[in-house]
């Protein structure tokens, strides 16, 4: 079967784009698309849309979504929308080859149970309506303008893929990592598969700030290798830490125990390390009247409080040769890194400055500065002081919170007060609320931006462009298909599970996961 493209009038092949692909309605035509070039980009263009009117078939009450990011929120919101919108088409695409996002590559390998959840994901993936494309870019594979070009409704849900700096003296020295990198390097991500950390040439590590993503830096440098062997760390880390010289590990916040950020479940996994000597100076437990009340208000902040206080009054006065340890350092905030003498370029260690706490109303107290320092040395630094999100070409974004401006999941146009809806554009996740909440909290943020989507589906506010539906899942297809775009669907992640789990079996371990792009791409199309 064939058809007269409009853009090049000549005779082109009907095809379905990748048969791995959940298989589509057989009333749907499968129709190539033409790019025109321009500025050396693929673009859009007027002739274009009116090729997609002339030739869709598809009835416009099937609205086709595009979800941006395959983390938790991303398979929140596809299964919020499966279930409120009969007949909807889902595609989940992502940058990477695997699936979940940071229930893959930001769980540590000692918590398994928190990654029970994927199996709840990969029934919505498993839906008829719905489908996983890996491998495909964002703003490289293809364009956000593209996307809502293709797509009713676009939701983005990538999550933050860089860091916050500090942006003191010395921060570019070697030895200087983001915790995210630290994370990604350990559960075996791709893109820091080849980071290698020195882990030799120091005893000392010091991690600046005080949450959960700080506690699991510390757990994993701490925990007994043997402990981890079971787990799903990365082969290459755990090699690393079996020889690993890090032997004190110091845990530096700007304000108090009080204001500690990590969760009780977390504190109390790392105090319960076995055979670890804890350091917390009593000093720094004192409670102001403002601490008082503030522990008053947060329950959770008092058993954390409760906690570190106890770990103080039982712990060892003296560390016994060999130990390790695990330094609580509260009203610090870094000043500037210091560089080695012997390895030029290399860090070996920071300057601290002492912090009080100052009352701002509210009932919320901010570090401030002293003017007093104190150094500590160190030959490995982690960075654990929040994630950040990134724009793309197209999208609206506030780079002071680090999110895109948005009402109830609705993107707007700018941050400003005056601005107007992006229609048929969404976001949820980080993206839309910053780098905050555990995995369950992206369920209730997929609700409430599903909500605001069914909400303008109803008022007629997230409709086609015509009386004719945009070609969706076919159009994307024939789109990368064009640009030589290797996608890997859900079957492409099923090779990859399967083959890690088979890897880890014969290692007594859950998964021996595939760290390098060209591992997993080879097992996802073999």
């Amino acid at each position: 079967m064939h058809y007269k493209c409009r853009l090049c009038f000549k005779q082109q092949p009907l095809k379905v784009a990748n048969s791995v692909l959940n298989p589509l309605p057989k009333q749907t035509e499968i129709f190539s698309i033409a790019g025109i070039e321009k500025s050396g980009e693929m673009v859009i263009s007027r002739a274009l849309r009116r090729f997609w009117r002339s030739y869709s078939t598809v009835s416009s009450d099937r609205l086709r979504f595009c979800i941006v990011g395959s983390g938790p929120a991303g398979f929140y919101t596809a299964d919020k929308i499966l279930k409120s919108h009969e007949g909807a088409e889902v595609d989940i695409v992502d940058r990477l080859p695997t699936p979940f996002g940071l229930v893959r590559s930001g769980v540590a390998p000692d918590h398994p149970d928190t990654k029970i959840v994927t199996n709840q994901f990969s029934r919505v993936v498993q839906n008829g309506r719905c489908s996983f494309i890996g491998n495909v870019s964002l703003g490289a594979s293809i364009s956000l303008a593209e996307l809502r070009e293709l797509y009713d409704v676009v939701v983005l849900s990538y999550g933050a893929e860089s860091d916050q700096a500090l942006g003191i003296p010395g921060e570019e020295l070697a030895g200087i990592y983001a915790a995210r990198e630290f994370v990604w390097w350990y559960n075996g991500h791709p893109d820091c598969r080849n980071l290698a950390p020195d882990l030799k040439s120091s005893d000392t590590a010091v991690i600046i700030g005080q949450g959960n993503v700080a506690l699991d830096v510390a757990r994993i440098l701490l925990r007994p290798t043997s402990e981890l062997a079971t787990t799903d760390i990365a082969s290459h880390t755990l090699a690393a830490l079996e020889e690993s010289s890090i032997r004190k590990v110091y845990l530096v916040g700007r304000r108090g125990a009080a204001q500690a950020a990590f969760t009780a479940k977390e504190l109390r996994e790392v105090l319960g390390i076995k055979d670890l000597f804890i350091e917390i100076q009593q000093a720094d437990l004192s409670k102001t009247p403002a601490d008082e009340e503030e522990l008053k208000r947060n329950r959770i902040k008092r058993r954390i409080h409760e906690l570190l206080s106890k770990a103080a009054t039982s712990a060892a006065s003296v560390c016994s040769p060999g130990q390790k340890e695990l330094h609580f350092v509260f009203f610090r905030k870094p000043d500037r890194f210091l560089e080695s003498d012997c390895r030029s370029g290399h860090v070996a260690g920071l300057r601290l400055e002492r912090t009080i706490l100052k009352d701002v109303g509210s009932g919320r107290q901010i570090a401030v500065g002293t003017g007093l320092f104190d150094e500590m040395e160190c030959g490995l630094v982690l960075k654990s002081v929040g994630y950040k999100s990134i724009p793309v070409d197209g999208l609206p974004f506030d780079h002071h919170k680090g999110i895109v401006p948005n009402v109830r999941g609705r993107v707007l146009s700018e941050a400003s007060g005056d601005a107007q809806v992006e229609k048929g554009l969404y976001v949820c996740g980080w993206l839309k609320r910053g780098p905050t909440g555990i995995i369950a909290t992206n369920l209730y943020c997929a609700e409430e931006t599903v909500a605001s989507i069914s909400e303008d589906v109803e008022r007629g506010l997230v409709t086609s462009s015509s009386s004719l539906s945009k070609p969706g899942r076919e159009g994307l297809l024939q789109l990368l298909d064009s640009r030589n775009v290797k996608i890997v669907p859900f079957g492409g992640w099923e090779k990859i599970d399967s083959e890690e789990k088979r890897r880890g079996s014969l290692k007594n371990k859950p998964r021996e996961k595939l760290t390098t792009w060209q591992e997993l791409l080879e097992v996802a199309t073999k």
